[in-house]
Formats: structure tokens, sequence, C-alpha cells
């Protein structure tokens, strides 16, 4: 059987193709990017509504790693043969943002939250199994927007700024959520539930961005910044307003669920320098 992956060419994506052609899944992979296809995959380049055929395959299931919204809106009226399982990825910004000082944030995750009803709205109205999948800081194909750029940024200029923080963190690795994506596809996966997924390790901000450092393929010097430093950080980058204050806050996730109906153990932060997309030297 057919599965249909929206945001194909996401860090997510990365991981989740080849573990569903490796479970004998054909894939019908949707990109705003033009990608060699295979023997179990098929690319098409655009985004919903327009990228979709008129007619689609047989599917059994429905992956989107994209925005949540659209998805939930092209799925009300999309041409499906049979009842595909629908598997989501949001965030937990859609928790931990909610109560943000700084109002965009705010905004994305009522927006995440708003998406994640339509989604069930829709599914229970067309009768589809769903699970929607909350992941934490994602890392792992270098294509992330949060550890990967300072991995870059501090690779080049060889300095790593390394941020006092006892907020607990808990990246998660790209692979673990697309494991945990095919498990929700599985018949007898339970449905339904909007599952939190975090790394197997909770480490405190400043130990995250250490074990960063330590995984780049170059010599780095080290730069403490001390807490009174980053309580000036808002007044001359307003922009670090939120990540800054969150620094003290603590951004983790209960697998405790993720584990008990889906069988998935997310790995603990190690990364190396291939989880940002540097050459180990």
């Amino acid at each position: 059987m057919t599965v249909l992956v929206l945001g194909a060419s996401s860090q997510i994506g990365h991981f989740l193709l080849p573990r569903l052609q490796a479970a004998g899944h054909d894939v019908l992979a949707i990109s705003r990017q033009a990608h060699a296809g295979g023997a179990q995959l098929r690319w098409i380049v655009g985004q919903l509504p327009d990228a979709m055929p008129a007619a689609l395959p047989a599917l059994a299931g429905i992956v989107s790693c994209g925005p949540l919204l659209p998805f939930a809106r092209w799925l009300e009226a999309a041409p499906l043969d049979g009842a595909p399982r629908i598997v989501a990825t949001s965030s937990m910004s859609a928790q931990t943002k909610r109560d943000s000082r700084v109002p965009a944030e705010r905004a994305l995750a009522q927006s995440l939250r708003e998406g994640e009803a339509a989604l069930a709205d829709a599914c229970a109205r067309r009768g589809l199994r769903w699970n929607v999948l909350r992941p934490t800081i994602v890392y792992g194909a270098g294509l992330d927007r949060s550890l990967t750029p300072i991995a870059h940024r501090a690779s080049r200029l060889r300095v790593f700024p390394l941020p006092a923080g006892r907020g607990q963190r808990q990246p998660v690795h790209a692979d673990d959520i697309a494991q945990a994506c095919v498990a929700a596809l599985r018949e007898a996966a339970p449905s339904g539930h909007v599952l939190p997924i975090g790394g197997g390790e909770r480490l405190s901000a400043a130990a995250m961005f250490a074990r960063v450092r330590a995984s780049l393929p170059v010599a780095t010097l080290p730069l403490p910044i001390p807490r009174p430093l980053l309580r000036l950080g808002p007044r001359l980058v307003p922009r670090l307003q939120g990540p800054l204050a969150r620094l003290e806050e603590d951004l983790i996730a209960d697998n405790t669920e993720l584990t008990r109906l889906l069988g998935v153990r997310p790995r603990a932060f190690q990364p190396d320098a291939r989880c940002w997309g540097l050459d180990a030297r």
C-alpha cells in the first residue's frame, strides 16, 4: 500500500521516507523541491492543494510534516480512496509558548493548537483514525532552525557562545520522530491522541549547548555568557527576548504515552557533526 507524505523534504521526512520503504510501503512524496525518485518512491513537486493529482491511489496512510491548518482544510474534502490512517507533526511550542511574553510566540502557539483541533475535527467527520506528534527541539539532519545555525556559526567563527541556563531541555532526533510516525501508521496502533515526543534525556540548556560544541568537527573557543549579561540581551536585541527568557524554563515532554501506545523510546542527546550537516574531520 501507498503512504502519502507531505513535507517530505523536511528534516523528519529525510528519515521517514527510507523507514517507510523499509517497512514495505510505496511512497508518494510531496515537496516544493525536485528530487530523484525510485522503485518505491514517487515525488510530486508543489504544495497543498495545487500539488495533488486529480486522483490519488489507495492510501494506507498520510503523514504530514508541514503546517497543520492547510493540511486539515485539504483533508476535509480530499479525494481519498478508503480510510488511510493520518499522522501529523505539530510542536511542543503549542504548550511551551502559550503564555510567552512575546505576542508572535503566543500567536504561534494558538495557531498550532487550532491546527491540531481542525485536524481532529476533519478526521472525525470523515471517520479517519489519527494521531498528532508534538516534538520538542528537533535535530539530526542539519535542517533545523534552532541548533544547526548555532553549530554552523561557531564552526565558521571558531567561537562558541555558552549561555548560562538551568532550564531543562530534551532535544529529539528527527529519526526518532520518523520512527514514531511509522509506528502510528500500523493498523493496531491506538488513535485519537496528541502525543508529546522528546529525546530520551533531559539536560540543562547550558549542558545542551556544551554538547553541541563538543560535537563540532573543529576546535572552538568557549565564550561563557553569564546571567547578568543575558538579562540585558532583550534590550540590546529585542528579537531574542523569547529565547533568552526561556533559558531558565523547562522545555520538556513526557514520553510515557508515546512509549506505552507506540513502543517508541527516543535516544539520548549524543550528537555528532553529521547532525548539523557538517563533515567530520
